[in-house]
C-alpha cells in the first residue's frame, strides 16, 4: 500500500516515514501543497496524508482540487489548530478524517488503516479474486477459506495485484508501487512472487510472458 505524505516539516516527516515503511507501506514525500497535489493528481496512492498550513497552497485548497478532479483517495489532514471550526473545515471541503498534532504514531496508524477499512468509491472493504481473500484493512488473506499468513511485502505486493487483477502488472510498476524506493532492484518482483506461489499455490499467480504477472486466485 502507498501513502502520499505531505507536510514541510522535515524532521517530523522523516520519522513518520520511517515508522510507515516499516508497517509495509510505501511512502512518496511533498514538502508542499502544490507539489502534493501533482503526486496525488498524478500517482497512484492508498491513503494522502496531508498538513494543513502548507508552503504554496494550503491543505484546504489541495483536498478541493481533488475532489474536483474526482480523484478520491482517502485523505487524514493534520494540524496544529484544533478549534471545531477547523475540523468542520477539513471535513467540509472533503478531507476523510483529521488529527491534531502532536499525536501518537499508533493513533495515526490506526486512523490509517480505519480509512482503508471504509468502502468508497472504486475501493471494496474486501479483495476477491477466485479463491482468493484479502482484507486490507485487517491485513488478512485466505484462500480456498483456509488464513494464509504473509510478510507485510507479500500482503502489498499481493494486494496490488489483485486490485489490478483485470490486466497483466509489470515487474517495474510492481516495483515501484510496492517497494520504497525506485533504486530497489526489479529482480525482488520475481522473488516475492515466488514467496507467494510457495504460500498460495502456482496457479494463484500467473506470468504473462512480456507483460508481468495477472492473479488468478487458484
Amino acid at each position: 500500500m502507498r501513502v502520499l505524505l505531505v507536510d514541510d516539516e522535515r524532521g517530523f516527516v522523516s520519522a513518520l516515514r520511517r515508522g510507515l515503511v516499516a508497517e509495509g507501506f510505501a511512502v512518496d514525500v511533498a514538502y508542499d501543497g502544490e507539489t502534493g497535489l501533482q503526486a496525488a493528481l498524478e500517482g497512484e496512492h492508498d491513503v494522502i496524508v496531508l498538513d494543513i498550513m502548507l508552503p504554496r497552497r494550503n491543505g484546504y485548497d489541495v483536498v478541493t482540487a481533488l475532489r474536483e478532479a474526482q480523484v478520491w483517495t482517502p485523505v487524514l489532514m493534520l494540524s496544529a489548530k484544533d478549534g471545531e471550526y477547523d475540523v468542520a473545515d477539513g471535513l467540509d471541503v472533503g478531507a476523510d478524517d483529521y488529527l491534531t498534532k502532536p499525536f501518537a504514531f499508533v493513533v495515526l496508524l490506526a486512523r490509517i488503516r480505519a480509512l482503508l477499512r471504509r468502502p468508497a468509491q472504486s475501493r471494496p472493504p474486501t479483495l476477491a479474486v477466485g479463491n482468493l481473500h484479502l482484507d486490507p484493512a485487517a491485513r488478512a488473506v485466505t484462500h480456498a477459506g483456509v488464513p494464509v499468513e504473509l510478510t507485510t511485502r507479500e500482503l502489498a505486493l499481493l494486494e496490488y495485484l489483485m486490485r489490478h487483477a483485470d490486466r497483466p502488472v509489470g515487474k517495474v510498476e510492481l516495483r515501484d508501487h510496492v517497494w520504497d524506493g525506485v533504486g530497489e532492484d526489479v529482480n525482488v518482483v520475481e522473488q516475492y512472487v515466488g514467496y507467494l506461489r510457495r504460500k498460495l499455490g502456482r496457479e494463484a499467480i500467473a506470468t504473462v510472458r512480456g507483460a508481468g504477472y495477472r492473479v488468478q486466485g487458484g
